[in-house]
């Protein structure tokens, strides 16, 4: 595989339940969301078929709908949980997965976590 090829995502905006606050679990919060997803393209390129290659409309929308009913406590959990789906159900063998919480440090513009996760990660054990 062409571990160099990536499809990105930048900036998926949506709003959940995240923190661990009081006032957190009432009120849904902005996430912003950079995924980064290994990909051999080469198939897709020869092919110009969009079942040669990730969908990256299609993982958008069920990360998005993921997150919108989400109600982690942990930034952390969330941003795992995302490498988890895209890794497994898109079959995907290398993700990076930035989630930024905005507004949740006074006097920052950003904060959050940023993870990388490889297939073998989320193997089964024997």
């Amino acid at each position: 595989m062409a571990m160099n090829d990536r499809i990105f995502l930048t900036a998926l905006r949506t709003e959940c339940i995240v923190g661990i606050w009081d006032w957190e679990r009432k009120v849904k919060q902005t996430v912003v969301i950079d995924l980064e997803m290994a990909c051999d393209i080469r198939k897709a390129a020869l092919s110009d078929r969009i079942e040669d290659t990730v969908d990256y409309k299609t993982v958008s929308k069920r990360i998005l709908a993921f997150v919108g009913e989400s109600q982690y406590q942990l930034v952390e959990t969330l941003t795992e949980n995302i490498a988890r789906i895209v890794i497994i159900e898109f079959s995907v063998p290398w993700v990076r997965v930035r989630l930024n919480k905005i507004g949740a440090i006074r006097n920052s513009r950003d904060v959050g976590i940023s993870i990388e996760r490889r297939a073998e990660d989320y193997l089964q054990p024997d």
